[in-house]
């Protein structure tokens, strides 16, 4: 039979006294929050009977937040598992009771980016936004911003020196990143495709400078065409990428920076080209590990979203306890790699 732990159990685990676990248990004096929280752990890991108690005591003193994020695309797959890891990172917070308020935007339109925001904002005491960068959207962070509602910038940055911080990964880097990996891969040198979603995500700008950076530093043989823009969406990706494989047998790389992967994939699989193309995207979905997997795509530049959800969550928190920030930051977290060699 299981021994089960006592009070000077979870004391000695803890490294507090009897008295202080017995004031956690039973509320009777305060006790600083850092000290009950360590209880709380401490009885989590050796199962204490009344951790769960411990844990609705603690959890009861907290403030109750609800927080507001903007995505894009509702149907899209990386943004559905956004919106849920966002949902467990706030209930998962350790500094708020927390609820998540969650919408999407079905097009790039400002006017649809700007509506969402308004509404969401009414209802939420800081809020996070996927979204191009535009003097409409800027004039609509300055109006929350006066409200006392800061407002974070998602992925992609937007009204510098007034949003409250930018949380993501270093464009800049990825879109070098992604081509190190066309100049590499590719059998000889040759004409490089590059996609964005819109000229106005500041993400994307970012990712095409380094893109195009890497190639006249350290590939100069390589031609990167005009820039191609999808609007993020699947049938543009398909529809250009199906003529520039059938007009051009010289195609060597194509980069999709924002969304419309899946119309890469299925232009491929449509032409199946003599010579296939080095072939990278963003973000890692179960369509995307089965095109590596069939060696249609040769890697994926993926965004961790727990951390950057678990991170994001805490600076809105801290927004919300200190007020705003002295210095509008940018948060970056490591991006990942995915190849056909590591699905």
């Amino acid at each position: 039979m299981v021994k089960r732990s006592t009070i000077a159990d979870l004391a000695r685990a803890a490294g507090v006294s009897v008295a202080t676990v017995d004031r956690v248990l039973n509320g009777r004096l305060p006790v600083r929050e850092d000290t009950a929280r360590r209880v709380y752990e401490a009885a989590t890991e050796i199962g204490f009977h009344a951790a769960g108690l411990i844990g609705r005591r603690l959890h009861r003193d907290l403030p109750e937040l609800r927080l507001g994020f903007l995505l894009l695309r509702p149907d899209d797959p990386f943004y559905r598992a956004f919106a849920a890891e966002l949902e467990e990172a706030v209930a998962r917070a350790p500094r708020f009771r927390g609820t998540a308020a969650i919408d999407f935007t079905e097009t790039l339109s400002l006017d649809e980016i700007v509506e969402r925001l308004r509404r969401l904002a009414a209802r939420s005491r800081a809020v996070a936004v996927v979204s191009p960068d535009h003097p409409i959207l800027t004039r609509a962070v300055e109006e929350l911003k006066r409200k006392g509602i800061p407002v974070f910038a998602l992925l992609s940055d937007f009204a510098a020196g007034v949003r409250e911080g930018y949380v993501g990964v270093d464009n800049l880097k990825v879109g070098r990143t992604a081509a190190w990996m066309i100049a590499t891969g590719a059998k000889r040198p040759g004409k490089v495709a590059l996609f964005v979603g819109s000229h106005r995500f500041h993400g994307h700008e970012l990712r095409e400078i380094g893109f195009r950076a890497f190639f006249r530093e350290h590939a100069p043989d390589f031609t990167v065409m005009e820039t191609l823009v999808n609007q993020e969406s699947h049938q543009p990706t398909h529809d250009a990428l199906v003529q520039l494989l059938r007009q051009d047998g010289d195609l060597a790389g194509c980069y999709i920076a924002g969304g419309g992967a899946e119309g890469g994939i299925s232009a491929l699989r449509e032409i199946r080209p003599v010579r296939k193309p080095v072939m990278v995207c963003n973000e890692i979905t179960a369509d995307r590990r089965v095109a590596l997997a069939e060696g249609l795509l040769t890697m994926v530049i993926d965004t961790p979203l727990r951390p950057l959800c678990a991170e994001l969550v805490d600076l809105m928190a801290h927004a919300l306890e200190n007020g705003a920030a002295g210095t509008q930051g940018q948060t970056f977290v490591p991006f990942g790699v995915y190849l056909p060699e590591s699905v």
